[in-house]
């Protein structure tokens, strides 16, 4: 509390914001320091929209979150700029969770499962009833575009912190809101105008249209029900996999078919309408850059839009959501070849994941916008008074193995976590702290970080810098893909599609390829991280157990295996650090090696380099994230690298006959039996992971030995769902 009052009306810059911060609030009390960063940050970018707002406009008094993590967290720090009071309400699994606790009041609405809790719009009309809530903001996915709940919130005389229900519902059905757009003047993909009845029918189709075609459910959104097909015996199977995760996800199992746009770029304009008939746009943002049809790295404004085809994407936006009355924050994507002709995808009547880069660019806070809307006030702005000011990036960090098909979700409990709040221009949205659990319950989401600069190359360079100062640990996350891509030449050139990933790596990802020097200088800063364990060591122990008597030597030849790969290290004390000699390269190590963070600043020849300790143990074998990637690396002194060669290798393990579970999930289907025979790549079960459908195929041809599990069984990673032989 003393920092909050301190704080008050403090209008300097955000970093001296947050050295004052750092002062007041230690970190044991991470979520106060988070409060506190959060609200600066958004005052910091959104203080001119803010001050143009009467300040005795009428607000609401109490507004109920009907989500959870990083989204009701993002919608709490908004109210409680405005003075406005929150009720959270949450699962019996996330009780203790940062969103539950941050609000002012919380009600528990059922078990983990979203189906028992967060999606049981009883429940949490109930939880208004008994807080009082005048509104409720809906965040995204869960019951954000639920005409029913909208509906009822309005019977009920609540306000529903989003669009009306009959936009909502012209919108939702992506059949319907094709018809609604190409009678508003709106660019289409060329497909089939109704619904898809079957698989042969979905072939009869694509033979039709002509492949390749895009099958996604009607109901659909965030890549979930959505896949390409190339041929008939695609389209079969896809059309199956989409229906089942349409009905999982959606309730509602209705495909339609499209054209695929070949390489297209995925841009969306944000619009922002009220009750009066006012609507705007808020430019453009980059959506290119996915895996599964779900986003992974966005930016704004686009490096490809000119200024003739922005503004023909956003008076088209503004067109559709005019044609329905839509009277809030919304989202038309479009996808854009490289002709910039753009076609309209779908509109989402929700905050969307990644709307932190258009408020970074444009100082508005969207939230706020809705909430002013919500309760009736017009627009304030015209569109020619709308900037683009500056650019904004946004990773979104996932709990996710990005090295099994450039995402497998991870479960687990934060052990460490520590966001890289220090570096100016950097926003962490997230509704996580060290302790919190990622569950299988939930979208593996860990936080968005959203980097600014004055042009594209500064908030390149200030993400890539947060990426490698942010600590996690007790789950597999997804930076290590996160920075690859962040430096790699297409990207950095703007150069990208929809296709990006597959086409950069073809071969999956593999984690940051060292060169020869880089490798050899991850060699020279283990040597200078090893030595100073082992003069640790010895203050401990009065040098009786260390390997190497540190304080009576200058000079000491390491070897440092990287993977498998050794490389020999001659290493010289000097007045200010290390001089290390690896192969024909000298490298001189400086910098100060702290044991109370993984987080090493050291300066290499001259250049910064963030290392970051993932795992450290008395033997000198090492984890250590460099440039984003983290290698196994071991330091052993001459005569222990010569006793280890003497050591047996582990033998991998033969899994080709095992058919396993590459992550948590329920079964869906199994659909082979003991005996059966099966093709190499032929499909035996589908597993359901966070509401995805993943299909396990067999590695090799082969028969059924035997079935473990029966659909319906909730599985963990690793185990042996069906043997062959």
């Amino acid at each position: 509390m003393a920092a909050s009052i301190r704080l008050q009306g403090y209008k300097s810059s955000l970093q001296e914001a947050l050295h004052q911060c750092s002062k007041a609030v230690t970190g044991s009390h991470p979520l106060l320091k988070r409060t506190i960063y959060t609200t600066m940050k958004l005052y910091d970018r959104e203080q001119y929209w803010n001050d143009r707002c009467k300040p005795d406009e009428a607000k609401f008094n109490k507004v109920l979150i009907a989500n959870r993590g990083e989204i009701a967290c993002r919608v709490i720090n908004t109210c409680r700029r405005l003075g406005i009071k929150t009720v959270a309400v949450h699962s019996e699994a996330d009780s203790l969770a940062v969103h539950t606790r941050s609000a002012d009041e919380a009600i528990c609405i059922g078990p983990a499962p979203s189906s028992e809790s967060y999606l049981r719009m009883d429940k949490i009309l109930q939880a208004i009833k008994d807080t009082g809530a005048e509104a409720v903001h809906p965040g995204y996915g869960f019951l954000s575009e639920n005409t029913t709940f909208a509906a009822k919130l309005q019977d009920m005389g609540v306000a529903f912190v989003g669009p009306n229900s009959e936009s909502i519902k012209a919108m939702g059905d992506k059949i319907e809101s094709k018809r609604i757009a190409e009678k508003a003047g709106v660019n289409l993909i060329p497909g089939f105008d109704g619904a898809v009845k079957d698989a042969d029918h979905c072939i009869e189709l694509a033979n039709k249209i002509g492949y390749p075609v895009m099958i996604k459910a009607s109901a659909g959104g965030g890549g979930k029900g959505m896949r390409i097909a190339r041929n008939d015996q695609e389209a079969r199977t896809s059309f199956r996999l989409c229906t089942e995760e349409a009905k999982s996800s959606f309730g509602d199992d209705r495909m339609l078919i499209e054209k695929y746009i070949e390489n297209p770029r995925h841009i969306e304009i944000q619009v922002l309408c009220d009750k009066h008939g006012n609507s705007l746009y808020l430019h453009e943002r980059e959506c290119s850059i996915q895996r599964r049809n779900q986003k992974v790295i966005e930016e704004a404004p686009s490096t490809f839009l000119d200024e003739e085809t922005r503004k023909a994407m956003g008076d088209q936006a503004c067109r559709l959501a005019n044609a329905v009355g839509y009277d809030s924050a919304g989202t038309v994507e479009f996808l854009v070849d490289k002709n910039k002709n753009f076609y309209f995808l779908e509109m989402n009547t929700r905050l969307q994941v990644e709307h932190p880069i258009t408020e970074m660019i444009t100082g508005v806070d969207i939230v706020h916008q809705m909430l002013r809307v919500a309760k009736g006030h017009r627009l304030l702005h015209a569109q020619e008074n709308i900037p683009i000011d500056g650019w904004a990036i946004e990773c979104r960090v996932y709990a996710e193995d990005p090295f099994k098909n450039f995402g497998m979700p991870s479960i687990g409990r934060l052990s460490r976590y520590v966001e890289p709040l220090h570096i100016a221009n950097t926003r962490c949205d997230s509704g996580i702290m060290e302790g919190s659990e990622i569950s299988i319950y939930y979208d593996p989401m860990i936080c968005k970080l959203v980097t600014y600069g004055r042009n594209r190359g500064l908030a390149r360079e200030t993400m890539i810098q947060s990426l490698d100062s942010y600590v996690i640990k007790g789950v597999t996350h997804n930076i290590p893909l996160l920075r690859d891509i962040l430096t790699e030449k297409r990207f950095v050139e703007g150069d990208i599609s929809t296709n990006y990933l597959p086409e950069v790596f073809p071969d999956g990802f593999k984690g940051k390829q060292l060169s020869i020097t880089e490798s050899q200088e991850l060699a020279a800063m283990a040597c200078a991280i090893y030595l100073k364990d082992e003069e640790r060591a010895a203050n401990f122990i009065n040098m009786k157990a260390s390997h190497i008597p540190i304080t009576a030597k200058t000079k000491w030849a390491l070897n440092v295996m990287i993977g498998k790969t050794r490389f020999m290290a001659q290493v010289a004390r000097c007045a200010d650090g290390l001089k290390v000699t690896v192969g024909d390269n000298n490298f001189d190590v400086k910098g100060s090696l702290s044991f109370a963070s993984p987080l090493m600043d050291l300066n290499v020849n001259g250049e910064q380099r963030l290392l970051q300790v993932q795992l450290r143990n008395s033997c000198g074998k090492y984890e250590l994230r460099f440039f984003g990637t983290v290698y196994p690396v071991q330091v052993m002194s001459e005569r222990a690298f010569e006793l280890s060669q003497h050591m047996l290798e582990k033998k991998q393990v033969d899994t080709s006959a095992l058919v396993m579970a590459p992550m948590p999930g329920l079964l869906k289907t199994v659909s082979v039996a003991a005996g059966d025979l099966v093709a190499e790549h032929q499909e035996v079960c589908v597993l359901e992971a966070m509401k995805m459908q993943n299909s396990l195929v067999s590695a090799k041809v082969a028969k059924v030995k035997k079935v473990n599990f029966k659909a319906g069984d909730t599985v963990n990673e690793g185990d042996v769902i069906v043997e062959l032989e």
